[in-house]
């Protein structure tokens, strides 16, 4: 018996490692209560392996998250999906949970139990909600015995006979073939001809063309004040642009003064533009009146700054060679 005591004790020495390297259990969280919440089964009655929707509409503070943890085991029942959606109102926030799951088991049965995560201002609590009532039922018909409609077991393998289309295909293949062929020589007659484009209108025509139908249009008779100052904002910013070779179109108003103060063109009416563009700023952005004689002036600006900036390209010049050849 001596000689037992020394093996006891160094067995009760090897095993305290052992217990003292198992971690401690993690507490329990407190369970705290939503202000209100509502459950349905849609629909209550469904056939096996039909998938349902079990809905969760939780109200509770807006300082809480509730996060649904999905079990592991859904036993008699798979789960297909599930969806959160959130909505904060003034003093609470609603929370709705639609899991979608299907049942494999006839009879009344009851839906898992969902458990959800809550994060709270004082840490994270759980809650959870106990399963509801469902009913499953066949998807043989009620007299299913009588009628003699019951399930079959496994049947070995039948030859069936399959209809061959493989002539049909082939006909309409070849159909199929001189059509294109058709197709593609009538394609061939009737091609149309290099047509070598007319060259494009020099920029001022171009200019005065859109400043004429903007005119046309009247749009600030109609009412259309802001349509009016952003189509012609878009015109001179556009002769601007191809006038100087920048990108006027994707200007800020500061960032166009600042370009075209940097080019210093002759003849430019600095003041007048800048004009322009503040008012322009101010009806299309800042929802501001303009009179009808504020947007003739307006109109009437384009069409000077055309007049004071525009210079036509010269003429081109023949080669000196020309016309020294036609000099005998």
């Amino acid at each position: 018996m001596k000689r037992l005591w020394p093996v006891l004790a160094l067995l009760l020495v090897g095993a305290l490692p052992a217990w003292s390297a198992q971690p401690p259990a993690p507490p329990a969280r407190e369970v705290v209560q939503p202000q209100n919440f509502s459950v349905r089964v849609d629909p209550p009655q469904v056939r096996i392996g039909d998938p349902f929707t079990y809905e969760v509409v939780i109200t509770h503070p807006k300082d809480h998250r509730y996060e649904l943890t999905l079990p592991t085991e859904g036993g008699d029942f798979e789960l297909l999906d599930q969806t959160r959606q959130r909505q904060d109102g003034t003093d609470a926030a609603i929370t709705t949970f639609r899991v979608r799951m299907s049942a494999f088991a006839l009879g009344k049965l009851q839906t898992p139990e969902l458990d959800f995560d809550v994060a709270t201002p004082d840490g994270p609590r759980s809650f959870s909600l106990q399963g509801r009532e469902l009913e499953v039922t066949s998807t043989l018909p009620p007299d299913a015995d009588g009628q003699g409609a019951d399930l079959f077991d496994y049947q070995p393998p039948q030859e069936v006979p399959i209809r061959s289309w493989r002539l049909v295909l082939m006909v309409l293949g070849a159909l199929a073939a001189v059509a294109l062929a058709w197709a593609l020589w009538r394609w061939w007659k009737k091609r149309t001809k290099h047509v070598v484009a007319p060259p494009p209108l020099p920029l001022d025509v171009r200019t005065r063309k859109a400043l004429d139908a903007l005119k046309a249009e009247d749009l600030p008779a109609h009412g259309h004040v802001k349509d009016f100052y952003f189509r012609l904002s878009e015109i001179i910013r556009g002769y601007l642009g191809e006038r100087y070779g920048f990108e006027a179109l994707e200007c800020t108003s500061s960032e166009l003064m600042a370009s075209l103060r940097r080019l210093s063109p002759p003849g430019l009416p600095e003041d007048a533009l800048m004009r322009f563009v503040s008012e322009s700023d101010m009806v299309k952005y800042a929802r501001a009146d303009a009179s009808p004689e504020n947007c003739r002036d307006a109109l009437a600006f384009g069409y000077a700054l055309i007049d004071k900036t525009y210079v036509p390209p010269p003429p081109p010049q023949a080669p000196a060679n020309a016309a020294a050849s036609r000099v005998q």
